[in-house]
């Protein structure tokens, strides 16, 4: 009981609070450096991860399209549609909620979202279809060779009117409606562009509706199997479509499918696969900021979904803390469930602090710094201040991991090692117990999976060993965030 109230005090205390101990403009710039280490297709002049060189230049060929660019989702190399346009609607709303503590890192954001849109707007360009996917992910994941050399099958899978999948579709209007905001100043004409994609994408999600992954259940199982259904991703993308148009017919779509699309369900769940919270969350913004009492009921589910994270105020925690103070739930990439729950807490935060309201959990209550409080406490755990006194960003802190689940950092350059290495040959260097030789600067590990606040640093625990684009999506907005607002008992939003 000691330990859980120690745990309880570090992460809701209302205390003075120091100034900031990190350096989280330098850990901005990083966690964004990251997706250049991602990147497929050809790399641009400016690209400053220079060990990484051009890949998947045909992709999408035997199919008659260009699916060339995108990101690879974490220490492989497919490209998986549905975490990759996930990905870019978070890094998106952490830019329309936090763009001006982005400061000078503002436009190297704008550019990491726009070498995934770029991509979605290919993978849409065929009315009533969405390329979801490139590459066999089973033949992948039997090699360990650099995204340069690989010559796995490039197979390309897509969803259309005989074979739907309304969750990948849906999320992937998300993101291009979500990049049609980021991009309505900087480049209007682009916007547009992306918003008229993201109304026609979603009208053929709605219309043909069901889950990719009975259309496409081999390709896309175990790795992105929808487990929560696609109803969560109409609700999603009609928000997001909403938001960028403010049309009355997605109000209405949003309120008419409220219950039977599920909108109070599972309301402790967000990430690539499950959208409850982060729909609530985003929809109850109208309410805080007075604009529309229609979606009341949204701001109810968001209230509760805060109350679980919150140890010592919820009578019933849907979430477990470490002793060192770090979120966990049961599962792998633990960190995931870090930077998206946290991502949420800030978020909601600003909403109150703008409203001047207070979460209500029963007979207890808390602030809007509360909130930021326990978002900033994770943050500062990944940037070191942890039992193992670790930074889990590489690259960032003295002592980071070395030893990564990442096929294109644990394999030697093309620059030093020029001649290919082969899908089996890499098996080498994948058991090797040396550091990794390139910094894949800016990558979140999956992290400590449970109480114990451990953490192996070892390649084959891809559990805790291997980054991915969607831990490091929601983290840009809470380092951007923090950068310009070190204090929680500060509040400041777009």
């Amino acid at each position: 009981m000691a330990a859980a109230a120690a745990v309880v005090a570090i992460l809701l205390s209302t205390s003075a609070v120091a100034a900031a101990q990190h350096d989280y403009g330098d850990a901005l710039h990083k966690c964004i450096l990251f997706f250049e280490g991602q990147r497929s297709g050809r790399l641009p002049p400016d690209q400053r991860l220079r060990w990484r060189r051009d890949s998947g230049l045909h992709d999408g060929a035997a199919a008659g399209v260009d699916l060339t660019g995108g990101y690879y989702d974490a220490g492989d190399n497919v490209k998986f549609g549905f975490p990759m346009a996930f990905t870019a609607t978070l890094m998106s709303w952490g830019l329309i909620d936090f763009g001006r503590s982005f400061g000078p890192h503002r436009e190297e954001a704008r550019k990491a979202v726009r070498w995934a849109t770029d991509y979605l707007m290919k993978a849409t360009a065929k009315p009533n279809t969405v390329y979801v996917q490139v590459g066999d992910a089973f033949r992948d994941h039997a090699c360990w060779e650099r995204p340069e050399d690989m010559d796995t099958p490039r197979t390309v899978y897509k969803v259309d009117p005989s074979h739907p999948g309304s969750d990948v579709a849906a999320e992937t209007a998300a993101a291009l409606a979500a990049g049609s905001i980021v991009f309505r100043d900087a480049d209007p004409a682009y916007s547009k562009r992306l918003l008229d994609r993201a109304v026609a994408v979603f009208e053929f999600a709605d219309k043909y509706r069901g889950p990719y992954s009975s259309s496409l259940h081999a390709a896309v199982c175990p790795c992105y199997c929808d487990y929560s259904g696609y109803q969560d991703e109409l609700l999603w993308g009609a928000a997001w479509l909403h938001k960028a148009t403010r049309r009355r017919e997605y109000r209405e779509y949003i309120k008419r499918n409220e219950v039977v699309l599920g909108a109070s369900d599972a309301i402790n769940e967000f990430g690539w696969d499950n959208k409850h919270a982060g729909i609530n969350v985003l929809i109850s913004k109208e309410v805080l900021m007075g604009k529309d009492e229609y979606f009341q009921s949204f701001r109810v589910n968001a209230n509760n979904f805060m109350c679980t994270l919150l140890p010592g105020i919820s009578n019933h925690p849907q979430i477990q803390y470490s002793p060192g103070g770090l979120l966990f739930k049961v599962g792998s990439s633990n960190m995931q469930h870090v930077t998206q729950l946290s991502f949420l807490l800030l978020a909601y935060s600003n909403y109150l602090s703008h409203a001047g309201g207070r979460v209500s959990c029963g007979s207890s209550s808390a602030s809007p710094v509360q909130l930021r409080r326990v978002a900033k406490r994770q943050v500062d755990y990944i940037l070191g201040d942890n039992p193992l006194r670790m930074s889990y960003m590489v690259g960032y802190g003295a002592r980071f991991p070395r030893r990564i689940h990442h096929r294109a950092s644990s394999l030697p350059s093309v620059a030093a090692h020029p001649a290919r290495i082969g899908c089996k040959a890499g098996a080498a260097y994948y058991a090797s117990p040396a550091p990794n030789p390139n910094l894949l600067v800016g990558a979140v590990v999956g992290g400590p999976s449970d109480a114990s606040d451990a953490f192996p640093d070892a390649r084959a625990v891809f559990q805790q060993s291997e980054p991915t684009t969607y831990i490091n999506a929601p983290l840009m907005g809470l380092l951007a965030y923090f950068s310009a607002h070190p204090n929680p008992a500060d509040s400041g939003g777009d």
